[in-house]
């Protein structure tokens, strides 16, 4: 197995303003989230995030304690959120806890030190493990949770909004939030957009407590999104492929359209777990 990791720093968003297409996308854009039996990541200097991907084929993948964590395990001081986007099931070894995963089921993983070991029941048809990491003051026990487990927890954390007029019909299933477990800092979720739809996140916000990784997958390959970040007054966009990820800032909008309809994971780490702390900016008022 091979693990890759690299380092993104942080930007001001005076700086981010003078960011040509190639610079906005080595700063903020991860292309490569899945290659067969690799472990990728990207260690964040936005609240510290980490976004990666594991997708383990002919072997099982260890989460490897990467350098900059100066700890002997990966989960030593952090805790982790992990979706299967993959077509296949596959299993999460968590030290003596095996956890089995379908399409679309999630995982949170408390702190503690202990391995963590990704595996495919099928190497045909292999499954892909999208993880968010954060920094973890506190312990917490492991969790599956699943959009069945979401509804019957509370129905209001799985929500249908928007509509095809709009061409936003899409439902918001809020899964690692503490409605549902307890975590530190990781909440996330998945929004699935209904066919004829095409808009996220419409209209946009920011949440200046905590920034924010969107993952977007299950669109054809032949098909792009189109991704729009920066401050409201601000914008700049990103075209994007399936399978892959962008970060955005504390002080950006994450808003998207594409050429067909997908889902995409979000992922937030910062100072609070409040999924209603957002500031709203009228469509119009764009730029």
């Amino acid at each position: 197995m091979k693990t890759n990791y690299e380092l993104r720093y942080a930007a001001h968003p005076d700086d981010a303003k003078s960011y040509d297409t190639t610079r906005l996308r080595k700063d903020f854009l991860i292309e490569k989230v899945f290659t067969a039996d690799e472990v990728n990541m990207v260690y964040s200097m936005y609240d510290r995030l980490i976004v990666g991907g594991a997708m383990p084929v002919k072997e099982a993948l260890k989460l490897e304690a990467i350098e900059p964590l100066k700890a002997k395990y990966f989960t030593t001081r952090r805790e982790i959120g992990i979706f299967n986007v993959g077509e296949g099931e596959g299993i999460i070894t968590v030290g003596n806890e095996k956890f089995e995963l379908a399409f679309k089921e999630a995982l949170y993983i408390g702190s503690g030190d202990r391995d963590v070991v990704f595996e495919s029941k099928d190497s045909s048809k292999p499954a892909k493990f999208y993880f968010n990491s954060a920094t973890a003051h506190a312990s917490y026990p492991c969790k599956k949770v699943t959009k069945e487990l979401i509804k019957s927890v509370d129905p209001n954390l799985q929500v249908e909004m928007g509509a095809l007029e709009t061409a936003n019909h899409r439902t918001v299933n809020k899964m690692i939030v503490n409605q549902v477990l307890p975590t530190c800092q990781i909440q996330m979720g998945m929004t699935e957009l209904e066919p004829g739809s095409i808009w996220n996140t419409m209209p946009a916000h920011i949440h200046s407590r905590r920034m924010e990784a969107y993952f977007y997958f299950d669109i054809p390959a032949d098909q792009t999104i189109c991704h729009f970040m920066g401050e409201p007054h601000e914008t700049r966009h990103i075209f994007m492929q399936k399978d892959m990820a962008v970060l955005s800032p504390e002080w950006s909008i994450h808003s998207a359209a594409a050429t067909h309809n997908y889902t995409f994971i979000w992922g937030m780490g910062g100072e609070n777990l409040d999924y209603g702390d957002q500031d709203f900016f009228a469509i119009t008022d764009l730029k």
